[in-house]
């Protein structure tokens, strides 16, 4: 009789058959960034900034920021897959014409650039500026681009689709390690939900895949509360269990004015509540003896 178990949820099979490199009967991976940043290491790295670049001034008053704070790992979009096909002169992205700003930031910060990329077109265009390239939800089976980007060998932020179990998302990441790139992060964003408890609110934090991944896999993984709730205001409970619950690190999104930004308007915390935020999470985090970075 064949034992192999079909469904969503997570069988010994799968872990010997299927993401055999990525599950956890293999020793636990650490993502070292730098010499003091790492994923799974011991630190609680935090990327944050706005949801993309809209402009020079913005993303440097964002640097300017993460200066203060002495963090270091930035959000720098540049490409983003909108829901919806149509533009504005608020609701935009970059595209091409923010290569140049990730290079001005570059030059004039010392950040770690974490941006996302939509198409393997695209890797060779940025792949000098960035540090860690997101794949985000959308992308997540997109297995040509997962090969590619692999090859690259930089790290890769790979964001778990929505509507997608745990299992989508490790054989996604199988993909990854199968071209020889170790340095997987995981991201938990948020998943449909049949209730997500405000009208304006797309997803439901699972914040129950953080001890799951790490009974099933040897990879590091994060929460995304921002994109997760949707709403600004529950950001910061949401962000202080996720550290809570065993997270390996958070992104979060920041904007100096969060209701006018150019993408997502109702999920970024403005300075004032990013700087306070970090302050919990720093005094939080002594009591897991771990050091947010």
């Amino acid at each position: 009789m064949d034992n192999k178990m079909p469904g969503r949820d997570i069988s010994m099979d799968d872990m010997i058959n299927k993401f055999p490199l990525s599950s956890s009967l293999k020793k636990k991976k650490i993502v070292k960034i730098n010499s003091k940043i790492s994923f799974g290491g011991g630190n609680f790295p935090i990327i944050s900034g706005p949801n993309t670049i809209e402009n020079k001034n913005m993303i440097f008053r964002s640097c300017e920021l993460l200066e203060k704070l002495n963090l270091k790992l930035l959000r720098a979009a540049i490409y983003k897959p909108l829901t919806f096909p149509y533009r504005s002169n608020k609701y935009f992205e970059l595209g091409d014409k923010g290569i140049r700003i990730l290079e001005e930031i570059k030059k004039n910060f010392d950040v770690i650039l974490v941006s996302e990329i939509m198409e393997v077109s695209k890797i060779k265009v940025i792949k000098d500026f960035v540090d860690i390239f997101q794949i985000g939800a959308r992308n997540m089976q997109n297995y040509s681009l997962l090969s590619e980007v692999a090859k690259i060998n930089k790290p890769i932020l790979l964001k778990r689709h929505f509507g997608c179990s745990l299992k989508d998302l490790l054989g996604a990441s199988e993909y990854i390690l199968l071209n020889k790139n170790n340095n997987v992060i995981l991201c938990e964003r948020g998943v449909s939900s049949a209730y997500t408890h405000k009208p304006t609110s797309r997803f439901i934090l699972d914040i129950q895949a953080v001890p799951a991944i790490k009974d099933y896999s040897c990879l590091p993984i994060i929460l995304d509360p921002s994109h997760a709730c949707f709403w600004h205001k529950w950001v910061k409970d949401l962000a202080l269990a996720s550290m809570a619950v065993g997270s390996h690190g958070m992104m979060i999104e920041f904007h100096h004015d969060p209701r006018n930004s150019a993408v997502d308007p109702l999920q970024s915390l403005n300075f004032n509540e990013f700087s306070l935020l970090i302050k919990k999470l720093k005094k939080l985090s002594n009591y897991f003896k771990i050091k947010v970075v």
